[in-house]
C-alpha cells in the first residue's frame, strides 16, 4: 500500500548514496475560497440581493507553491537553497520532513530524518526543555541511553542550564530556538532539514549554529539549509539549488549558482543601488567599471589583483577646487575602505578617475562604490554607483565561517624544522 504522503515506505535502502530523491514535486493550495452559509435564510437573504448569485459558483482560486521539481541528495551532501521569500523553498522542505503532502510526484527519504522548519516545531508547551529533548529523540527514534549521552551537550549549546526544567511555554523566542537548534543537531539524525532558523537569535549563537552545522557537515551526516545569508551558502554547501516561482531555476555549484541569484537580484531591484544627491546640474558621476582584468563581466571581478577600476565623471563647467571621495560598502553596509582627493582642477567634460589595487582582498559576495564629488563646499554628486561589485573569486578563508573574516587574504603555508638560521634572536 503506498504512503499517504508520497513516500516509499521501503525501509532497505535502493541507492547505495542517494539518500533523498523526488520526482515531479507539486504542492497546491487553495486562495481565497469563499465559504457561503448554507442555513435558507441565508440562502434566502442572498437570492433576494441578487437573484443571479444562485447560479454563481463559489470564487475558488488555486496557486502553485511548488511545481515539477525533482532533486537527488547524496549521502553527506550538504544542499543550500535559496530564492525569494514564497519562492517555494520552505514548501519542498515540508514535504520532505512529511509534514505536507505533495499534490504531485513522490519523494523517497533513506535515513532517520531531524527538521527544524519553525522555532520549537514538535515541541509541547505544557513540557519541560528536559523532557522535550528526551520526546525529540524518541520521534527520532533513539533509545533513551542514547539521548542521555548527549544530553548535557545539548544544555550546554543551548546555553539553559538554568531553566531545561521549565515548562518551553515560559521560553523566549531566542531560548526556543537555541534548544531545538540544540536537539536538532545532537541527536544525530542521518538527514538534517534546517529552515532559516540561524536567522534568529544574537550574533554570537548564529556563529556557534554555523559551526555545529559544519561538523555536523563534516560527520557525513546530510543536510539540506534553507538560508537568505548569502555567504553562509557559500562556505557550508557542496551544492546549491535556486528556486524561483515555485520551479528549479539552477542547480550546481555554490560559486556559480549564488552569483547568478545575487546578479538577477541586482538586476531586477533596478538602478540606481542608492540615492545620489547633489547639484546635478554642474555634474554627475556616469557610472563604473572594472577595466583590468578584463572580463565578460565588467563590474564582476575573479581574482584577488591586480585590479584596475575606473569611475567615469561629466563635468557641465571647470571645477577648480574638486574634492573627490570614494567608499567600499559589502552587503551588509560595513565600511571596508575609503579614501579622498582634493583641490582637482577639472575642465568641462567626461574624466575618469582611475584606481589601481595591487590586490582587492574581499571574499565572494556583493558590494557597492559611494563616490563623491564637490566644489570646495558645494556637493556636486554623492550616492551609490549602480550596478552593484560582485566578487566571485575563490575564498581563502578559515572553513567554518565563525572565523571567517572581513579579508579574504591568499597565503602560503609551511612547516619546517626550527634552527638557528631561522632564528630573528641578535646574535652576541
Amino acid at each position: 500500500m503506498p504512503c499517504p504522503f508520497g513516500f516509499s515506505r521501503c525501509g532497505q535502502r535502493s541507492m547505495s548514496t542517494v539518500v533523498i530523491h523526488g520526482e515531479g514535486l507539486g504542492k497546491r493550495y487553495h486562495r481565497g475560497a469563499l465559504q457561503q452559509s448554507t442555513l435558507l435564510r441565508d440562502q434566502l437573504s442572498r437570492m433576494l440581493k441578487s437573484p443571479l448569485s444562485v447560479f454563481r459558483r463559489p470564487k475558488d482560486e488555486t496557486f502553485w507553491a511548488l511545481e515539477d521539481v525533482s532533486l537527488e541528495v547524496r549521502e553527506g551532501e550538504v544542499l543550500g537553497l535559496i530564492g525569494r521569500n514564497g519562492a517555494g523553498k520552505t514548501t519542498l522542505l515540508k514535504i520532505l520532513s512529511r509534514i505536507t503532502k505533495p499534490t504531485t510526484g513522490w519523494a523517497e527519504i533513506h535515513g532517520r530524518v531531524g527538521s527544524l522548519l519553525e522555532v520549537g516545531t514538535g515541541f509541547h508547551g505544557e513540557l519541560s526543555g528536559r523532557e522535550n529533548t528526551f520526546l525529540s529523540g524518541a520521534i527520532l527514534g533513539m533509545s533513551k541511553r542514547e539521548i542521555n549521552r548527549k544530553f548535557d551537550e545539548i544544555v550546554a549549546f543551548a546555553e539553559l542550564e538554568k531553566f531545561i526544567d521549565t515548562p518551553v511555554k515560559h521560553y523566549s523566542s531566542g531560548m526556543y530556538v537555541r534548544l531545538a537548534f540544540a536537539v536538532a543537531a545532537h541527536l544525530e539524525p542521518e538527514i538534517l532539514l534546517v529552515d532559516e532558523v540561524l536567522a534568529v537569535g544574537d550574533i554570537n549563537f548564529q556563529k556557534k549554529c554555523l559551526g555545529k552545522m559544519g561538523d555536523v557537515a563534516r560527520a557525513g551526516r546530510t543536510v539540506v539549509l534553507v538560508s537568505h545569508q548569502l555567504n553562509q551558502i557559500r562556505r557550508l554547501c557542496h551544492r546549491v539549488i535556486w528556486i524561483e516561482a515555485a520551479s528549479v531555476r539552477q542547480d550546481g555549484s555554490p560559486e556559480a549558482v549564488v552569483n547568478a541569484y545575487e546578479a538577477a537580484m541586482s538586476k531586477s531591484e533596478g538602478a540606481p543601488v542608492g540615492s545620489r544627491t547633489g547639484d546635478h546640474a554642474r555634474g554627475h558621476f556616469t557610472g563604473w567599471e572594472i577595466i583590468s582584468p578584463e572580463n565578460t563581466s565588467p563590474h564582476s571581478l575573479d581574482i584577488i589583483g591586480p585590479v584596475t577600476v575606473r569611475f567615469m565623471l561629466k563635468l557641465l563647467e571647470p571645477i577648480k577646487h574638486g574634492i573627490h571621495g570614494i567608499t567600499l560598502y559589502n552587503a551588509e553596509r560595513q565600511l571596508l575602505w575609503g579614501w579622498a582627493a582634493f583641490e582637482l582642477d577639472l575642465e568641462l567634460g567626461v574624466h575618469d578617475l582611475v584606481y589601481h589595487f595591487p590586490m582587492l582582498p574581499l571574499k565572494p559576495g556583493i558590494y557597492t562604490w559611494m563616490v563623491s564629488f564637490w566644489d570646495r563646499e558645494e556637493l556636486i554628486d554623492m550616492g551609490d554607483l549602480a550596478p552593484e561589485f560582485h566578487v566571485v573569486t575563490q575564498s581563502f578563508q578559515h572553513p567554518r565561517d565563525e572565523w571567517s573574516g572581513l579579508l579574504n587574504l591568499p597565503s602560503e603555508f609551511t612547516v619546517r624544522p626550527s634552527s638557528a638560521a631561522y632564528s630573528s634572536r641578535p646574535s652576541r
